[in-house]
């Protein structure tokens, strides 16, 4: 909601586009980020909702932080004297790294949902209200800071700094959740040896057996006893 809100405004800024120009460009991220919640919902159901949560969490730290990088001018001592040169983004890379972080991002809100009942079977309406008033809060608060880190560093791509520092303490905070859960749960589980497939490989193997041979044993048939007379 906060990007959806913001994005225009990015785009007049950074780019000196027309405000009309700005508002189709940023449905290349709020149109995906509402149309694939349903695919969200089935690729939660079929693989579990903490892995839908994990793509999406990486994906949108690795989008995030490229969008965050600013236009940057490098000057480099070659032997022929400096090679300067620049990194910057442009309009279509900045709207296909939108469009893939709208993406994840709404396969993210309908994992979210699907944890709900989950770990709160019998709060399943008390939690999902909470969850759509911090998502509402959240889209009322962002665009406000977004705006201050703006003034406050003069840099456009600070409000994706910004997203980028959240986004990565929300996949610490889960992991780190899940990892106390599974000990909670599993007491066990501490006593289990770090990398236990790599347990004894430094060990020198014991010396084998001398291999015995076998005897032959000859396919003649003995004799008979003969009858007593």
């Amino acid at each position: 909601m906060a990007l959806a809100l913001w994005l225009p405004r990015y785009y007049i800024g950074a780019y000196g586009l027309s405000v009309a120009t700005a508002g189709f460009l940023a449905t290349a991220f709020s149109l995906p980020g509402s149309v694939f919640r349903a695919l969200g919902g089935f690729l939660s159901d079929k693989f579990g909702a903490r892995v839908i949560m994990y793509w999406t969490f990486g994906v949108s730290v690795a989008a995030t932080f490229l969008l965050s990088y600013p236009t940057t001018r490098y000057i480099v001592q070659g032997i022929d004297g400096p090679i300067e040169f620049t990194l910057a983004m442009g309009v279509v890379p900045f709207a296909s790294l939108t469009f893939v972080l709208g993406f994840f991002m709404s396969l993210g809100m309908a994992a979210v949902y699907k944890h709900i009942p989950v770990y709160y079977p019998d709060n399943v309406g008390s939690v999902g209200g909470l969850v759509g008033m911090t998502g509402g809060l959240g889209g009322f608060v962002l665009p406000i800071a977004f705006g201050a880190m703006a003034d406050l560093t003069g840099v456009w791509t600070s409000c994706f700094m910004l997203m980028f520092a959240l986004v990565a303490t929300a996949m610490l905070w889960m992991h780190l959740a899940i990892r106390r859960m599974e000990r909670r749960e599993m007491p066990g589980i501490r006593q289990l040896p770090q990398l236990p497939e790599l347990q004894g490989l430094g060990e020198k193997a014991p010396p084998r057996p001398a291999k015995q041979r076998r005897r032959r044993t000859s396919t003649s048939r003995v004799p008979a006893a003969l009858p007593a007379e």
